[in-house]
């Protein structure tokens, strides 16, 4: 398999060059950019503050990847054309050891070297901090200011109630993610009882309310017959939680639950043997569909922006492009809006003309890519990034619709709703202040 992806890699990588957002290449093309690998000026730092160590350090080393990823695409296109030349972009990782307290000591850290660039993720509370913290630092100092592009933080206040200026979302928010799934359990009628299973913190509440909400105008018939909390990061051994579910003679489970909160949820429903649906925002990352196994075929259902089986040739050439990249079975989580996330920074910095955090915020308003599988743009009202979804199912590989498989498991997802852009689109009560 691994020599499949290297002969690709050419292939993907011509792709790739063509897959550049189009307003970038558009404009780095009309300002002469560089492009030849000629010498590049000062780099441009992108901190990452990211649980890196911790229960949940291996979804920070996935996030690693996949940003290193798009860095690494952009620096061998000639990296961002200024006024003064091409800079490459640097990752510099910030270890927040999932902590709250922590992010803001590596934010304090980043804000000391002048960093401009802050990106995170992986909890909806430290994205809130975050969002808080930068909005005082830029207040402050004027001349140091921070902008913060959100990959994963998935709680709709942060586009809604709680906006920033200075605050971006690259994923889709919890109430777009969950109104996509329950497409697919409204037509599902098999499920009649319904178990909400979350973790203990802002995005797992927002899981369950939202699945409360969006059940009771979609499948008033189904009836909520468990709705529980654990606690983040902390859980070993998820068997009681999982004979609570068999005792309720739920039909499915709803859960929000990533990394190993996920993983090992559903490693006790198979242990356990637990014949139940799962509809998940995450059910295709990071170790699942292995911990399943047979277990999880035609019972596991996930949603996200893209997935290796999307199908089409940029599709399958940028997939290809990563796996040269990463060859590792465990490394095999591609996660396409991190990486597009650089690339629309890079697009931003050449529209922009400049580096500067508040100069790169405007121009990332209402901008639009398109790499030619994937197009998208950025809400200039609150900052949420408008783009397709994907609704899936676990089957295993090589089944119609499955060509890949995740991580080398043997098992991959195929799609069973493809919801276009402009069918994800929520309304927002955001009340943007700008500077």
């Amino acid at each position: 398999m691994t020599g499949m992806w290297q002969r690709a890699a050419a292939v993907a990588l011509t792709a790739i060059s063509m897959a550049v957002v189009a307003v970038g290449v558009a404009e780095a093309a009309s300002s002469g950019a560089n492009l030849t690998g000629n010498p590049m000026g000062t780099p441009i730092r992108l901190a990452l503050i990211e649980g890196m160590s911790g229960p949940f350090a291996n979804a920070g080393a996935a996030v690693e990847r996949n940003l290193r990823f798009g860095v690494e695409q952009v620096n061998a296109h000639g990296g961002v054309k200024l006024a003064d030349g091409a800079h490459p972009f640097e990752l510099v990782v910030l270890d927040s050891k999932g902590s709250t307290e922590e992010a803001l000591t590596q934010l304090r850290a980043a804000a000391d070297r002048h960093i401009g660039y802050i990106l995170q993720g992986n909890s909806s509370a430290v994205a809130a901090a975050l969002v808080g913290a930068i909005d005082k630092q830029n207040g402050r100092e004027p001349n140091n200011r921070e902008l913060f592009l959100n990959y994963s933080a998935d709680d709709p206040a942060l586009t809604n109630a709680t906006c920033s200026f200075w605050h971006f979302r690259f994923d889709a928010h919890a109430g777009m993610r969950m109104a996509a799934l329950a497409e697919v359990i409204e037509r599902d009628k098999t499920v009649k009882k319904v178990y909400l299973l979350n973790q203990d913190y802002s995005f797992g509440h927002d899981v369950s309310s939202l699945a409360r909400s969006t059940l009771a105008a979609k499948r008033p018939d189904i009836a909520v017959v468990g709705d529980e909390f654990h606690p983040i990061g902390r859980v070993k051994d998820f068997a009681p939680y999982i004979a609570k579910i068999r005792s309720s003679g739920a039909d499915a489970v709803i859960t929000g639950n990533w990394g190993n909160d996920l993983t090992l949820l559903v490693k006790a429903a198979r242990e356990q043997g637990l014949d139940t649906k799962f509809y998940t925002f995450y059910g295709n990352s990071l170790g699942a569909p292995a911990a399943l196994g047979d277990a999880g075929v035609g019972h596991v259902i996930a949603v996200a922006e893209w997935h290796p089986n999307v199908g089409g040739a940029a599709s399958d050439a940028w997939y290809a492009a990563f796996r040269a990249r990463y060859p590792a079975a465990q490394d095999d989580y591609p996660v396409l809006r991190m990486p597009l996330l650089i690339d629309t920074l890079a697009a931003a910095m050449h529209r922009a003309g400049s580096a500067d955090p508040t100069a790169v915020a405007r121009a990332l308003e209402g901008i639009r890519f398109d790499n030619g599988f994937h197009a998208a743009w950025m809400r200039a009202d609150d900052h949420q990034l408008i783009q397709p979804l994907y609704v899936m199912r676990m089957d295993k590989a090589g089944t119609p619709g499955v060509h890949f498989d995740n991580e080398g498991s043997g098992y991959g997802f195929r799609t069973v709703l493809a919801l276009p852009a402009e069918r994800t689109i929520l309304p927002t009560a955001c009340r943007m202040r700008r500077p």
